[in-house]
């Protein structure tokens, strides 16, 4: 076993619900992860994070999404963790180099998108350009809301897994 897999297990609820916020700002999941320690292995923490997230609704979800900053910003709606922010502003850094145009269009479309779907554009930014992120912002606009909330959904849990990763092999 890992050793902070076994850290993990070794903490107390409250403290364990804040380790997997930094990783998924949505409290429900966050509580349901600290429920069922012990896990064995990241395998397992990676697995069920997934399985609880997608058992979830759509309330949770946007309680999620909430705890991000918009993509070119680098504060969220509500507080985040020290480390949260941190990891946000890493996987964000390539939109935060863009070019002046880039970084104004993206913050266009960000307006645009929270005015249409009601929630902040959600994507798994690691390793993707700055134009890129634009590039899918554009398209995803042009979602009806029951499928756009499934995909920033989606993008949330890949958010999730990559930052389960950086909890428990750092």
């Amino acid at each position: 076993m890992n050793q902070s897999v076994r850290r993990l297990n070794q903490l107390s609820g409250k403290l364990a619900e804040a380790e997997f916020l930094k990783c998924c700002g949505s409290t429900r999941w966050a509580k349901r992860m600290s429920q069922l320690r012990p896990f064995a292995s990241l395998e397992e923490v990676s697995s069920k994070g997934d399985e609880i997230w997608l058992s979830l609704g759509a309330g949770d979800w946007l309680e999620a999404f909430r705890a991000h900053p918009k993509i070119g910003e680098r504060k969220a709606t509500v507080t985040q963790s020290h480390q949260a922010a941190n990891w946000s502003a890493q996987e964000q850094s390539q939109a935060q180099q863009a070019a002046a145009e880039i970084k104004a269009a993206i913050a266009q479309g960000n307006r645009v998108y929270e005015d249409r779907f009601g929630f902040i554009f959600i994507i798994c930014a690691s390793g993707r350009s700055a134009e890129e992120i634009a590039n899918a912002l554009k398209e995803r606009l042009g979602n009806d809301p029951k499928t756009e909330l499934r995909i920033a959904a989606e993008e949330q849990r890949k958010i999730t897994q990559l930052r389960l990763k950086k909890l428990l092999t750092s």
